[in-house]
């Protein structure tokens, strides 16, 4: 069992920025903990998330530090001061869609009220001044020190949700063959790997315009991204599956073994991955046979509707679409690997 890690890069970063913050406000007589608070914000888990946040993060902790000085002037330090001051800061950070820039804003305006009691215009600048050091400090932290890397993280990630696909597909059609419902708990899961896999995948998209991947990371990021939208077509297909009505199948015995030997053997190959059986393209001939032999029947029994399509060929359908999309994904990276 692996155990994990008690102090993460981000805890590393956040504690280099807090210090050099800290420090550098020290060191210019200002009182850090404003410059703290913005640089603790601002370390987002890329530098372009950083740099992006921080240029609306600026004008909005400039919104907060000037109601803050309006209303400590007008009421002094008092319970009015600190609601107006964050109030109209929030609705002015929304009024400006400095949304991203909102929570320090509204801190720095009301942790200002306690301290400002002279110098309304001098406090007003050194606030801006502390707030630009946090910017400064977190953004150049993020980009020099452990700089963020998720090609490691969208392989696991991508390696768990090819075994969990693989066990969904041989879920589903299981289920149909003995008409039983799909966990839908599985499908759950699978969709919130999909969404923190793709997170992931736009981070690295994101930070590669300040830390380029060297060659054969870009090779196997790029095989990532390939496989997420591979994934993503064979999902497309499962629900289609899982919302066609079926009451009943049609299908012999032999045609059920060769179905269920199909689903078992594409199971196989997402699980295991490296795994391409020889047998694969003599399972696709077999279904795609039964598609047109279904296809041919219906035509004939259903002439007055001939575009009612039953269930058992939409079924075949998406498990050959399926098949086609698996088997050639990893024939073309057997082909690559060679």
């Amino acid at each position: 069992m692996k155990r994990p890690h008690l102090i993460g890069n981000r805890v590393i970063k956040t504690a280099v920025a807090i210090f050099l913050t800290a420090w550098l406000c020290e060191l210019l007589n200002w009182p850090p903990v404003f410059a703290v608070i913005t640089a603790i914000v601002t370390l987002e888990p890329t530098v372009a998330e950083s740099i992006k946040k921080g240029i609306i993060r600026f004008p909005a902790s400039a919104i907060g530090s000037a109601y803050a000085v309006l209303f400590i002037s007008l009421f002094g330090n008092s319970p009015i001061t600190y609601t107006l001051a964050a109030a109209f800061t929030i609705a002015t950070c929304f009024r400006f869609k400095l949304h991203a820039g909102l929570l320090v804003a509204t801190l720095t305006a009301v942790a200002m009220v306690e301290v400002i009691h002279s110098n309304y215009l001098i406090s007003f600048f050194i606030r801006l001044g502390t707030t630009t050091i946090g910017l400064v400090v977190s953004t150049a932290v993020n980009m020099f020190i452990l700089p963020p890397d998720y090609t490691k993280n969208i392989t696991d990630k991508i390696h768990e949700l090819n075994s969990k696909s693989g066990t969904l597909i041989e879920q589903v059609f299981n289920n149909i063959l003995t008409n039983n419902k799909v966990n839908q708990n599985l499908i759950t899961e699978i969709d919130k790997h999909f969404s923190s896999t793709e997170t992931l995948i736009r981070y690295q998209e994101e930070e590669s315009i300040y830390h380029p991947l060297a060659s054969d990371e870009k090779d196997q990021f790029q095989q990532a991204k390939e496989q997420i939208s591979t994934l993503r077509m064979i999902h497309y297909h499962l629900e289609n599956v899982i919302n066609t009505p079926v009451d009943s199948i049609s299908w012999s015995k032999e045609e059920r073994l060769i179905i269920l030997n199909a689903t078992k053997e594409l199971a196989r190959v997402m699980k295991e991955e490296n795994y391409l059986p020889e047998t694969c393209h003599a399972r696709m001939k077999e279904l795609t046979e039964i598609f047109w032999e279904d296809n041919e029947e219906i035509t004939k029994n259903n002439e007055q509707h001939p575009t009612h399509f039953p269930p058992e060929l939409i079924i075949l359908y998406e498990l050959i679409s399926i098949y086609e999309l698996i088997t050639a994904f990893y024939e073309r990276e057997k082909s690559v690997s060679m």
